[in-house]
């Protein structure tokens, strides 16, 4: 932790800077790129039935699309307004009124053939819903008679036969935190959240590294340090605001280096449409781009530190900050044998990356008095993503990156809530305050007055997968209750996901609007339950960033939606009908009382108690984690960790395949194209080099498959890593195998190999042995 405050909001230059314009040609006419404006007038349109909530909700609540931390339309980085289109695009799901009546009662076979961007546009679920094995449509019912339903089935099955899950759409710190009190105090320990699937590895990472798993660092960090690195990240498509803080940076003189398997394009130009410089000629953002193989990352960082150690073998300290290494570090001669143990070769064949590529970005950081270090799901949705950030963690504690201004190790985390959702306890691997240790879990008993049960909850793909098990099993999963989410559309494996949630007895949907898995049969019920947005929660509601700034989104006046509650409310009423003679334990009067207990609970948070109006907030840890280089371990000292270089499954001849965003917010699409290389979303990413040497052109019908699945598209050429290909997220879905979790974190893995042909050929061989074959050969480790 540290003492230094955030210092504020600082302005940007008014000069214009012509070396950093991409073209003179204005509003970047005839190129690839996002048209703002119109997206904006479309937002607009979209919203025309409800223009002054809107309004409101964008001047006055605190955005809940990424996690940069928007209140109003202010931040902490910089003055001057903010505004980005994912936001925009999300303004829609609190401003639409109910679904028609006609259509939300209709034939579930007509539901069932709309996708989930049809289904989100229908509008907000008005009223509690059921429906049972046989009912051809869902049916309404009153709030009592839903929540007895689900009471009465907690009641009569064992507590690890149950689960939670909620996502980070809108959700607030108080929803999360009394979701993990009522799910113990049900004595269920099986609750996870959003982060399982994108930053789960990081928290766990960097808790391992330094002893706190968050940004260390603040956004303003970015501008004016000497190196910034986007490691697996595409913030200008996932955080847009970002790009008006990279341009910042960009006049301060700092360079920004991509790590990541595509050039993209967003993050090499971006025209900020908040700055008229930038909206007029664009901005140039990066300085060098390392295309990387997917899953090669531990190789190149391997590599950068390889370069050090023999640097140092020369001239000592040419590389490293031995001064802060001796103070503030453990584990230096194991990490040092493990790098110098791989050959060159080794580490080139792995990361894609030449031995002398890896130099220039070890001379250039060994040369740097402070980097800031960003990634995202490129790193993380990895079985080896906590070794990745372990890796990067390396890297900053070998220069002392650390504890001080323009360095430290950012998550950037893509959505809104997610940040406080393990801090206020809502995940199998903690509780509010810290994790499932005798200690914390005593201490809290004695806050909340019962018992916490030990025994250790499961993940969310293993929950999933507990559905299938026999019926008697101690574990099988009999109900699983999820606050917003679709698992069809962010889960590998669609197929086997369905199958998984149609064998549980009771699933319970708390969202706002229909989604594919909310049309899903279940063997006793599905129930669906209408929850308010944060919008319109009594009391407001607090959200933690990415730079661990808390929040405080006031209600804000305006039309609601029929019978929709709050949801921490929903998550009380529950606890009470389950276990009405303790009710008294669980009861929340408001939503000042329940941030008056998080300060309690969670002592990081204290200060949330005083959110109460418009523009509240403060930053737990002060302006810098690990402030002076004292870590948050048992002795004070950051931990180099030593990992191994892992295997790739990718025979000769075969891709590495990753997924992808494109025009979207989570798993909600909103366009069908891609804005930055318009890209549909059924096409396949591969290098033109790769693509010759299979004989496919442009546009041609490709299927790429394994021993998981197929994906049936048309190949695009973009300049990807050679050996590599990407597809969208969640249409690619079908080719990542189920059951594949990270060994730390628990986060599934997002990345297999693929085989790719042409449509006509693989179709032409379909029922022979020969695409058998093929397959077969993705089996065999490759040596």
């Amino acid at each position: 932790m540290g003492n230094t405050k955030h210092s504020g909001p600082i302005k940007l230059p008014k000069k214009p800077d012509p070396k950093l314009w991409v073209s003179k040609v204005p509003f970047g006419l005839g190129k690839v790129k996002p048209h703002h404006i119109r997206d904006t007038m479309k937002v607009v349109w979209e919203n025309k039935d409800n223009i002054p909530y809107a309004t409101r909700i964008l001047t006055q609540g605190v955005c809940d699309g990424c996690a940069l931390g928007v209140s109003g339309l202010k931040d902490q980085t910089l003055t001057g307004p903010h505004v980005c289109t994912t936001r925009l695009n999300v303004l829609r799901l609190n401003t639409m009124g109910a679904i028609k009546e006609s259509i939300l009662h209709s034939d579930i076979d007509h539901l069932r053939k709309m996708n989930s961007t049809e289904l989100r546009k229908l509008g907000r679920v008005p009223y509690p819903l059921i429906r049972k094995p046989g009912d051809r449509k869902f049916s309404r019912i009153s709030w009592d008679v839903a929540m007895d339903v689900i009471a009465e089935k907690i009641k009569k099955i064992d507590p690890k036969q149950a689960a939670f899950y909620t996502t980070s759409r809108g959700i607030t710190n108080e929803v999360y935190y009394t979701l993990a009190k009522v799910s113990r105090f049900l004595g269920i320990n099986n609750v996870d959240n959003a982060s399982r699937i994108c930053h789960s590895p990081s928290k766990t990472a960097l808790s391992r590294s330094i002893g706190v798993g968050a940004s260390t660092c603040n956004y303003k960090d970015w501008i004016g340090t000497d190196v910034l690195v986007f490691w697996g990240s595409v913030a200008a498509n996932n955080q847009p605001v970002s790009t008006k803080y990279m341009y910042a940076a960009k006049r301060k003189g700092t360079k920004i280096i991509i790590i990541n398997p595509y050039h993209e394009p967003a993050m090499d130009k971006y025209w900020v449409p908040s700055i008229a410089e930038s909206a007029l000629f664009g901005t140039k953002i990066a300085d060098d781009f390392y295309q990387v193989n997917i899953g090669g990352d531990i190789a190149f960082m391997h590599g950068i530190m390889k370069h050090w150690f023999e640097m140092e073998e020369k001239s000592p300290g040419s590389a490293l900050n031995l001064e802060f290494i001796d103070a503030h570090v453990n584990g230096l001669d194991e990490l040092r044998e493990k790098v110098m143990s791989y050959q060159w070769n080794q580490l080139e064949k792995s990361s894609g990356i030449s031995k002398e590529r890896m130099h220039e970005l070890a001379e250039l950081l060994a040369k740097s008095s402070s980097a800031v270090f960003v990634w995202s799901m490129g790193l993380t949705q990895h079985r080896f993503g906590t070794d990745n950030i372990s890796q990067v963690a390396n890297l900053a504690l070998l220069r002392g990156f650390l504890g001080k201004e323009y360095c430290g190790l950012m998550p950037i985390r893509g959505h809104s809530g997610v940040q406080g959702s393990a801090e206020m306890g809502a995940d199998p691997f903690s509780l509010p305050g810290g994790g499932l240790d005798e200690n914390n879990r005593k201490r809290l008993e004695a806050i909340w007055g019962f018992e916490i049960p030990e025994w250790q909850g499961d993940i969310v793909g293993v929950s999933l997968e507990n559905s299938l098990l026999p019926a008697e099993h101690e574990r099988k999963l009999k109900l699983y209750y999820m606050s917003g989410g679709n698992f069809l559309e962010t889960m590998p494996d669609p197929n086997f996901v369905a199958e998984s949630m149609e064998n549980i007895d009771i699933r319970v949907h708390q969202d706002i609007i229909l989604n594919t898995s909310t049309l899903l049969d279940a063997k006793e019920a599905v129930l669906v339950l209408p929850a308010m947005t944060r919008y319109e929660q009594p009391g407001g509601g607090t959200s933690t960033s990415t730079e661990r700034m808390v929040y405080f989104s006031p209600e804000i006046k305006g039309p609601r939606v029929g019978e929709a509650r709050t949801e921490w409310e929903i998550y009380v009423d529950l606890a009470k009908r389950v276990k009405p003679e303790h009710k008294d334990l669980i009861d929340f009067k408001d939503a000042y009382e329940i941030r008056k207990e998080i300060a309690k609970t969670a002592p990081n948070y204290d200060g949330i108690q005083n959110l109460k109006n418009k523009g509240d907030l403060f930053q737990w840890g002060g302006a810098w984690l690990c402030e002076d280089g004292i870590c948050n371990t048992t002795d004070g000292k950051g931990n180099l960790i030593a990992v191994e270089i892992p295997e790739l499954r990718k025979p000769e001849g075969h891709f590495y395949v990753t997924t992808r965003r494109g025009k979207q917010f989570n798993s909600m699409i909103y366009d069908e194209k891609d804005p930055f290389n318009a890209a549909d979303r059924y096409d396949l990413l591969l290098n033109e080099v790769d693509a010759k040497e299979l004989n496919i052109k442009e546009g041609d019908a490709i299927v790429a498959f394994n021993q998981y699945g197929t994906f049936t598209g048309r190949a695009k050429f973009v300049p990807v890593k050679t050996g590599n290909v990407e597809v969208h997220w969640p249409e690619g879905n079908s080719l990542i195998p189920k059951g594949v979790y990270e060994d730390y974190a628990g986060i599934p893995e997002y990345n297999t190999a693929v085989i790719v042909e042409k449509a006509e050929t693989y179709y032409a061989h379909k029922d022979t042995k020969y695409v058998e074959k093929r397959v077969e050969e993705l089996e065999v480790e490759p040596h």
